[in-house]
């Protein structure tokens, strides 16, 4: 095998590549056995005609495509190999010879991982934040949970609709006199505050008493995911039929009781403020870590490939679809509620695709220059952590972690270690 490379420009790099005719001979071979039950050839058993009868009766060309899937992606692997070749996205290839006889000719254009030069990365100036806890963040999380543990009560006669309330209405929407699909609706429970509604509409509620009529105007946004009513005005012709509101329990200790492990409220204060000293210290310390990558690559210049940014929006995309249809959605109906289009979608994201590949390729960079390893128990230790997210057992977890598992969290732990090497090198 003969191969030729030349180096382009943008990490770009573009290999020709001969095979042996006696190879790609081989190829052809395999792809007729794959094939074989395909042909039919006059004189044979289907399936049973020997290759050379079926390329007369077809021609031969009708076998390249599978030899070339055979043999080109075995072919490029040994390339990469032997030319110590970092590629980090599919080929583009072109075909120049093929034929039964003959050397086998393609070319390949591969991106690489783009070289680079490390920016500053040791002192650096990082600093770090402080979030003390108050007793404003203790009393607001004690109000929450006397907010879940309410119940909804009906409110007083000739009480007023307000803000925190919720109204079960009946209401129709109108665009120009005429009604519109999905604006009607009976006894529909509303929170008033909750911006489940367009906006203008929530607010003009404030005030109805129980069996009050009133005449609701908006505007659609104009990004609406329905195009039909995007910008549009609008009247919605609403009925209130009752008033709900939440009666809060008291924040005593027999509260402290119903709701926690804690016989009295001061118990539970204490526990709050733990859980938000842990809170406030983590978000303490990713804001650090964020800064820290955020300086290293500012002080490194690096160009990323487009097919490489390309591949990574693509991914990000992939995931999307995934984590959506899971929650029983399709990426195209929360792009319509999003009032975006799919290349809107990957054009947004292309900036933080962007900066994640470079953060990955310096980290990795600075892992390799420093000489930076990742020890076998921060590999168990994170094993566990990824059991606990997935409600598994995590000794058990940790016990049938493979070595694809293990390497997978090895590679990741090299971010973490890099950049903790940074923060331990700063000022």
């Amino acid at each position: 095998m003969d191969v030729k490379l030349e180096k382009l420009e943008n990490s770009e790099v573009k290999l020709e590549i001969t095979v042996e005719s006696k190879r790609f001979d081989e190829a052809m071979e395999k792809a007729y056995k794959k094939n074989a039950k395909y042909f039919k050839v006059p004189g044979f058993r289907d399936g049973k005609a020997p290759m050379q009868f079926a390329i007369k009766h077809y021609g031969e060309g009708v076998l390249y495509e599978e030899a070339f899937n055979i043999l080109v992606p075995e072919v490029l692997l040994e390339v990469y190999k032997e030319k110590e070749l970092d590629v980090v996205a599919q080929p583009s290839i072109d075909l120049v010879q093929i034929g039964m006889g003959k050397d086998f000719i393609f070319t390949a254009n591969v991106t690489v991982k783009p070289e680079f030069k490390l920016g500053k990365y040791k002192g650096l100036k990082l600093e770090k934040k402080e979030y003390p806890v108050t007793d404003d963040q203790i009393n607001e999380e004690l109000k929450r949970k006397q907010s879940q543990n309410s119940r909804m009560v009906e409110a007083k006669p000739g009480s007023e609709l307000k803000v925190g309330d919720t109204g079960i209405i009946d209401f129709e929407g109108f665009v120009d006199g005429v009604p519109f699909e999905g604006g009607k609706a009976e006894g529909h429970s509303l929170e008033i505050g909750s911006g489940q509604f367009i906006p203008g509409f929530e607010d003009q509620l404030v005030g109805m008493k129980s069996e009050e009529e009133r005449d609701i105007n908006v505007k659609f946004p104009d990004e609406y995911f329905s195009k039909d009513l995007a910008g549009k005005d609008a009247v919605f012709k609403v009925k209130l039929h009752e008033i709900k509101v939440k009666e809060l329990p008291e924040l005593d200790d027999e509260f402290a009781k119903d709701v926690s492990e804690f016989d009295t409220l001061d118990e539970l204060k204490a526990d709050i403020k733990e859980h938000l000293e842990d809170q406030n210290a983590q978000k303490a310390k990713d804001e650090l870590n964020q800064a820290a990558i955020d300086a290293v690559v500012e002080n490194t210049e690096l160009n990323i490939p487009k097919a490489m940014l390309d591949q990574e929006v693509e991914a990000y995309v992939e995931d999307m679809e995934h984590n959506l249809s899971r929650q029983g959605l399709s990426l195209e109906q929360y792009l319509g509620f999003m009032g975006k289009d799919i290349n809107q979608f990957k054009d947004e994201y292309r900036v933080n695709a962007e900066k994640n590949i470079k953060t990955r390729l310096i980290l990795e960079e600075i892992s390799k220059t420093e000489e930076l390893e990742v020890k076998d128990e921060d590999v168990d230790e994170r094993i566990k952590e990824l059991a606990k997210q997935y409600g598994r057992d995590a000794d058990e977890f940790l016990k049938n972690a493979g070595e694809q598992t293990r390497n997978y969290v090895r590679e990741e732990l090299k971010y973490d270690v890099a950049v903790k090497f940074i923060i331990a090198n700063a000022k």
